[in-house]
């Protein structure tokens, strides 16, 4: 276990599910910790339990600035390394990028870099059809456009498949296989809120899953050690 005056790396989830946040820090304690730092969970005071359309996600931008900020006023503020904002549509990671001087680093932004990396061929599966047009305009704004082959989407409520996870496994694998069809060669589970689906998805082999917060995490790791992000490096 990292020491308690470890560097902290602090994953802010926007939505407000305690749980999510919780199944959050678990992964990315797997990629941090063994490297000396210690992983905080904070959940936004408000909003909804899951980002499913597009007011809630620009709403949730101010949330994250706003719990990221109370958090580092708090008692070990001064302990804080690096940031992660851990929804895919990275609300508030501009904002606070521009206002620290720690690493902020988005599981949108960290996943798209990966998955681009070197030029291939990538997509994405997701639950939240409402959130397509922001998804496909994220990947335009670190540039990868050109070699995305588009958002593939699950059938059932978003919320609706939250609550099934047996649900949710069979139909994120069957928006992932329909991304191989289209060409990926690599493809994004979207969702701060689908991260442990997204991890046993990557067990069955049949394409490259990207999983946002390992990818969040690894980028972070670069970023402290002053090294270039890997996924940047393409």
């Amino acid at each position: 276990m990292p020491h308690t005056d470890a560097p902290t790396v602090v994953v802010v989830n926007p939505n407000t599910n305690r749980e999510t946040t919780a199944m959050m820090v678990d992964l990315a304690q797997r990629h941090l910790a063994p490297a000396g730092l210690a992983v905080e969970g904070i959940t936004v005071a408000r909003g909804p339990s899951m980002i499913v359309e597009p007011g809630a996600l620009a709403e949730a931008a101010g949330h994250v600035v706003d719990a990221v900020r109370r958090h580092l006023a708090g008692p070990t503020g001064d302990r804080v390394g690096a940031v992660i904002v851990g929804a895919i549509g990275d609300p508030g990671r501009a904002e606070l990028a521009a206002a620290l001087d720690v690493p902020v680093v988005g599981i949108g932004q960290a996943s798209i870099l990966a998955a681009a990396a070197r030029g291939r061929r990538f997509g994405m599966a997701t639950s939240t059809p409402l959130l397509v047009d922001s998804l496909t305009g994220l990947v335009r704004a670190h540039g990868s456009a050109e070699t995305f082959t588009g958002v593939r989407l699950t059938s059932t409520d978003p919320l609706e498949l939250a609550a099934r996870p047996e649900q949710q496994y069979a139909e994120l694998a069957e928006a992932a296989r329909a991304c191989v069809a289209d060409g990926a060669e690599a493809v994004i589970v979207a969702g701060g809120p689908l991260s442990r689906t997204a991890r046993q998805l990557a067990e069955l082999g049949f394409v490259e899953i990207v999983e946002p917060l390992p990818s969040a995490s690894r980028m972070v790791l670069d970023l402290v050690a002053g090294r270039p992000a890997a996924a940047e490096l393409g």
